[in-house]
């Protein structure tokens, strides 16, 4: 019988339902390791309707005294300015790039083709330059939108337009094998075998927390792999409140711990969690629970520093 990929089914039957999986209690981490991985929150801003939920995330972020990477799509960032330096503006905040609007840089199964050279260039030098010209600091990272299942492997001509803007770090790798979901636990790594040895992939884990919650009205997909890699961090539905959420992220926390990972960083949207959750308590929650881990708060420049200085 002929071995189909996953990601073959998926162009073929792009509709069905996510496999019911029961989701457990994940059994406390190992408290006893002196090493503990870097916690990083990351919200890919990308939408008029994130600076609302900024504001409410950002209260959260300095009550608990918690660093963040924002990563700002540039026609975002040009629509309120003066808003977002004021809110942003911050040693505890990392402002990096989500492309200038939101366009896709190689092939991607869901969200469609890459545009061509000359807006690929624009979506990673023009994001860049309004970010810098509005905080006037270095931005050094990228996550690309929608993310891919092995990152920028093989992306000669978009690796080296990242070489050439200056940036030190993609955030690129965001799916699990075959555009599954979840985003496993991957650990850092550069692209030397692409020939860029000084530009780091820094992945994000677990799930797109939009896609959780069906606010994407993509409706059910095939989105999981069978037999799944991480059976406890696929709920049986879409989730249905923040402790729902809070469920799914905690299996992550966990388990990097466990399984001694560098860091663990969960994919999420400004605009997806105030709509689902507009006091921000799957914040409160996680951010609890990452300092009860005593996981290392930082943001991804920071990793980024860690990673490249061997």
């Amino acid at each position: 019988m002929e071995k189909i990929s996953r990601r073959n089914l998926i162009k073929a039957t792009i509709a069905g339902s996510v496999g019911s999986v029961v989701l457990p209690h994940l059994a406390q981490a190992d408290q006893s390791k002196e090493v503990k991985p870097r916690y990083i929150a990351a919200y890919d801003t990308e939408s008029s309707a994130c600076l609302a939920a900024c504001r409410k995330i950002v209260a959260v972020h300095k009550r608990f005294e918690m660093p963040a990477t924002f990563f700002i799509v540039g026609r975002t960032l040009e629509a309120n300015p003066k808003e977002y330096k004021q809110l942003l503006d911050d040693p505890l905040f990392e402002i990096a790039s989500h492309s200038y609007s939101h366009q896709m840089l190689r092939d991607h199964i869901f969200c469609g083709p890459a545009v061509s050279h000359e807006k690929k260039q624009k979506e990673i030098f023009k994001a860049k330059e309004v970010i810098e010209q509005v905080f006037e600091r270095p931005c050094i990272g990228f996550r690309t939108p929608c993310g891919f299942d092995d990152g920028l492997k093989g992306a000669v001509d978009v690796l080296k337009l990242f070489q050439e803007a200056g940036h030190r770090y993609v955030s690129g790798l965001l799916w699990g094998p075959d555009y599954s979901m979840p985003a496993l636990l991957r650990r850092p790594f550069n692209y030397d075998a692409d020939g860029f040895s000084d530009l780091w992939e820094l992945p994000g884990h677990g799930w797109h927390e939009n896609l959780l919650k069906d606010n994407n009205n993509w409706g059910p997909k095939r989105l999981t792999l069978w037999p799944p890699v991480m059976p406890e961090a696929i709920p049986a539905r879409f989730v249905e409140t923040p402790k729902d959420e809070f469920e799914v992220n905690r299996v992550f926390l966990e388990k990097a711990v466990e399984r001694d990972k560098p860091f663990v960083s969960l994919i999420w949207h400004p605009w997806s969690l105030h709509s689902f959750d507009p006091e921000m308590k799957m914040l409160d929650l996680t951010f609890t629970h990452v300092r009860k881990l005593g996981l290392k708060p930082c943001t991804y420049a920071d990793l980024y520093r860690k990673v490249s200085a061997g």
